[in-house]
């Protein structure tokens, strides 16, 4: 179910965040500081409990808007009830942290304060970012009440991170980091809230690949796998099973993604071809090497013995295998890194390699391509369609790719 009254290009995007009590508390005043900062309109409500975390002053900052609590709620001095307002105005709704009391309330189609009676009265999707005790977290009344309110298609939610936490337990129950918060709204501002790819099977490859010629040098490329981990956050929220097979990262692997780093190509190829029968998209987004040396030392050369010249040898062509083993019911998606022409190349790999569509992608452009957390493109599939993406971000992109395979 989705918002009666999406956003338009003629007004910002309006996110309701609704804070809970409890220490976690103190990490919504990040999400809801960049919200503003990215132009997006906010309005918080927070909970009795929660004003013993952050006071509503501190949001009202933030947000640049006064923060609303059960006074105001209990109090007559809007032309309309508080919480319809408010639930008519949202078109998203995040609630951070989600305790269990709040949990239960929504599970049971409880009504009690501001929080539940602002949820019942809206239609927007709903994003939860539980935080929580490990033991609390794991009871198991928690846990059924967590999985029966996600089969309702307005939650949306992010499972909760393991480490330390206020209680000094080390363990399940932490709540998920701002930035993922924030890549989760975005997707869901993007989509609405559909789930068009509930069911679905996405294998993704990201990053370079390292082809050694001793422990300590390689032949590889400056791919950071920011793309593939733009595509496997935006295929997740869009309610995929995403496996993400990566090279070196220094990004966080995003809750729900079942990761498999490797290093080489053939490392690489071995993965992607285990995990390609049971999949129904598969992404190749990696800068895979071409060539790797043809020799190995186990040991660190000498420089005095390094080669003057370096024997090369091909390395396995893994999209050409793909595209050759993929059955009808699958869909092959490659990216075509490129100077100047794009489109030639592309659609040259698009065909030869049996894609069903392929990404164009210009990295002789300013802030696009590699290392970059925006990026520009040409789409292009099998039935002749075109798209041209202007520089956005890569998590936008990323819908923008979704949207072009199912339209």
């Amino acid at each position: 179910m989705v918002n009666s009254q999406p956003p338009t290009e003629n007004r910002k995007s309006r996110v309701l965040v609704a804070v809970g009590g409890g220490i976690a508390a103190y990490k919504v005043c990040e999400v809801v500081s960049s919200l503003f900062k990215t132009g997006v309109e906010v309005r918080v409500l927070m909970t009795r409990s929660a004003q013993q975390f952050v006071t509503p002053l501190t949001l009202a900052t933030l947000s640049r808007h006064p923060a609303y609590t059960d006074d105001d709620f209990w109090q007559p001095t809007h032309s309309r009830p508080l919480h319809i307002e408010l639930g008519e105005w949202a078109d998203l709704m995040v609630i951070a942290p989600l305790t269990a009391n709040t949990l239960a309330k929504l599970t049971h189609g409880m009504a009690d304060n501001l929080l539940t009676n602002t949820v019942l009265a809206s239609t927007c999707p709903v994003l939860l970012a539980p935080a929580m005790n490990t033991d609390m977290w794991e009871q198991l009344t928690v846990q059924r009440n967590w999985q029966q309110l996600l089969t309702d298609s307005r939650y949306h939610g992010i499972g909760t991170a393991s480490g330390l936490l206020a209680c000094d337990r080390v363990g399940a129950g932490r709540m998920a980091e701002p930035p993922e918060i924030l890549t989760y709204i975005q997707s869901l501002l993007h989509t609405q809230g559909k789930r068009d790819l509930a069911l679905k099977r996405v294998l993704i490859s990201a990053g370079g690949t390292q082809e050694y010629l001793d422990p300590v040098r390689y032949i590889g490329n400056p791919s950071t796998g920011k793309m593939g981990l733009a595509l496997a956050q935006a295929a997740l929220h869009r309610g995929a099973q995403v496996t993400l097979v990566h090279g070196a990262a220094n990004w966080e692997v995003p809750l729900g993604v079942q990761a498999i780093p490797i290093i080489s190509a053939e490392e690489m190829q071995q993965v992607m071809l285990e995990y390609l029968p049971n999949a129904d998209i598969i992404i190749m987004s990696a800068a895979v090497a071409d060539v790797k040396p043809k020799d190995y030392s186990i040991e660190k050369l000498p420089k005095r013995s390094l080669p003057q010249s370096l024997p090369l040898e091909p390395v396995p062509d893994i999209v050409a295998q793909l595209g050759q083993l993929k059955q009808p019911h699958q869909r092959l998606i490659g990216f075509a890194a490129q100077t100047g022409d794009i489109v030639t190349p592309a659609k040259e790999k698009l065909y030869s390699k049996k894609l069903d569509a392929i990404v164009a992608n210009p990295i002789d452009k300013p802030d696009s391509g590699f290392g970059s957390d925006n990026n520009q493109a040409i789409f292009l599939n099998t039935q002749g369609q075109q798209q041209v993406i202007a520089p956005c971000s890569k998590l936008q992109m990323a819908h923008y790719l979704f949207d072009f395979i199912f339209k």
